[in-house]
């Protein structure tokens, strides 16, 4: 797909075609047309990685339009409900043929303590997976011990934090903090986000990125890691 192909030409582009309509359930939110149009292309035996690269592209480009409000939260955060329909499909197609899914890296992700908001989070997650990324979705309300637990079971690439609350902003450097104190701060990347977190608090509490919105994740993660392209 041409990167510098808007939602709305994508539309305009779409056929009939199975690849074409699973984009299309995607972006109209057409749970009942997501799940034929993926029955589809597994009957086809149309290789899950071109089903993948559809669902990557497709999420990236309603990203975009977020960014540039053309659609609001609702449309995305329906968008990634349909996605998570999808996605275990085409995973499990990937598996059947012996092949793995290439993963870019891995994350792990979390509410801070003391905050339960979860869609800005989930969201993240969504399109981090979407983007290429393995995600470990600790949830909401994490305290430092659970991240710290996770950061070494996982041992992953990147420790992404959320905070829409002012009061629990602060969460976020005590887990940096606690990474610091249990020798663990070189091995993992840390990014930060949400409603009360500014990229000035974020530098000034020691993490490596910030992002003020979801679409914005998997282009940070990548910067953070050094990651080019894609």
């Amino acid at each position: 797909m041409n990167d510098t192909m808007t939602l709305s030409q994508m539309m305009e582009s779409l056929t009939k075609e199975p690849i074409d309509q699973l984009k299309k359930s995607l972006v109209t939110y057409d749970q009942d047309l997501a799940k034929r149009s993926i029955d589809r292309v597994i009957n086809k035996s149309i290789e899950p990685a071109v089903a993948l690269e559809a669902v990557t592209e497709t999420m990236r480009l309603i990203g975009d339009a977020f960014a540039k409000d053309e659609l609001f939260l609702p449309d995305l955060f329906s968008a990634a409900d349909t996605m998570q329909l999808i996605m275990p499909k085409i995973e499990a197609e990937i598996e059947k043929k012996g092949k793995k899914r290439e993963i870019l890296g891995s994350v792990v992700l979390g509410t801070v303590s003391g905050d339960i908001h979860s869609i800005g989070k989930t969201m993240v997650g969504t399109l981090l997976s979407a983007g290429g990324f393995k995600v470990y979705d600790l949830g909401i309300d994490v305290n430092s011990h659970k991240f710290m637990e996770a950061i070494r079971k996982h041992k992953p690439d990147v420790l992404a934090m959320s905070a829409l609350l002012t009061t629990t902003a602060y969460e976020q450097k005590n887990v940096i903090d606690m990474l610091k104190k249990e020798k663990l701060r070189d091995k993992v990347k840390v990014i930060v986000g949400g409603g009360a977190v500014t990229e000035d608090f974020a530098y000034s509490i020691g993490a490596d990125g910030y992002e003020s919105t979801a679409p914005g994740a998997p282009e940070l993660a990548k910067k953070v890691l050094g990651i080019k392209g894609g």
